[in-house]
């Protein structure tokens, strides 16, 4: 999965900043943010995971999403490169 297409997405884009400032977060958590259904947020985060922008984490019954850093900082790096 292409990142710049998750990144396409003004829903992916606000879970990505949520998660930013969050460290991690479970789905339910993410959906009461947002005024889209629990499916939806399920498919952006599946596409923000192809993407390896986010990782998942299992605890017991519980999926957590966090952001993934090493991809992060490689797009930040990126653009940094443009800026100079």
């Amino acid at each position: 999965m292409d990142i710049f297409y998750a990144l396409g997405d003004p829903s992916r884009r606000q879970i990505i900043e949520l998660l930013a400032r969050r460290g991690r977060s479970c789905p339910m958590e993410i959906c009461e943010k947002f005024k889209i259904s629990p499916q939806a947020i399920s498919q952006h985060l599946k596409v923000l995971r192809e993407a390896r922008l986010v990782e998942q984490e299992k605890s017991g019954q519980h999926r957590y999403y966090k952001l993934n850093p090493k991809v992060v900082g490689e797009l930040g790096k990126w653009v940094q490169n443009l800026i100079k």
